[in-house]
């Protein structure tokens, strides 16, 4: 599937380090960054989640699109079913390891209101991943959620056979969700592929 916006192009499914089943695509998106008034497209991004999720969400049978993408609650359950799910980041363009990083943590940290030292131990491992790194055009980033306390993260030039890194921390694992999912996502579009392409399953 191409992600319209950046021309990047989505297997339908894949089978990722530590998932028990192949996940599925579920909706694209990119991410956009305003630099002197100008809006620079800096990555794209896909939803993969395993199938079996759709029977928590039956609930929800015969909801708009629209419906699905306001509805926090939705998400909420969608973050909370005991199902493997995983966002492909694909980068458009260069971009050093501190700057993704710091970029991400200024969304992730806000969402985080008493940090534990397990919230800092796991934001220091993910930080860790990216720090002197250098991050080129086609990398692809994958963090995959097993359980909502646990998300591998991997970085890769292709489709990867390892782990680089484990987080274990609901808060900031449901904060990372939040930042794409919630109610103000960094990636808009993505957010509404994904409520689109669930309007349709469970019509």
């Amino acid at each position: 599937m191409e992600e319209p916006a950046t021309k990047v192009k989505f297997q339908t499914s894949l089978s990722l380090p530590g998932c028990s089943s192949s996940l599925s695509l579920l909706g694209t998106g990119y991410r956009e960054k305003v630099f002197a008034i100008l809006g620079v497209k800096v990555y794209a991004a896909g939803l993969y989640v395993n199938p079996s999720i759709i029977s928590e969400l039956n609930k929800w049978k015969g909801r708009s699109a629209a419906d699905i993408q306001q509805n926090l609650s939705f998400f909420k359950s969608m973050f909370e079913a005991p199902f493997e799910k995983s966002l492909q980041i694909v980068l458009v363009r260069d971009v050093d390891g501190k700057t993704f990083w710091d970029a991400l943590d200024d969304a992730i940290s806000p969402r985080i209101r008493a940090p534990t030292p397990v919230d800092e131990s796991a934001l220091s491992t993910f930080r860790r991943i990216f720090q002197g790194r250098s991050l080129n055009k086609g990398t692809f980033i994958f963090l995959t959620w097993l359980e909502p306390s646990k998300m591998l993260i991997c970085v890769s030039n292709e489709l990867p056979s390892g782990i680089d890194a484990m987080v274990e921390s609901t808060d900031v694992t449901l904060a990372l969700f939040d930042v794409f999912f919630g109610n103000a996502p960094v990636s808009p579009s993505l957010k509404a592929s994904v409520a689109n392409e669930l309007a349709e399953i469970l019509k």
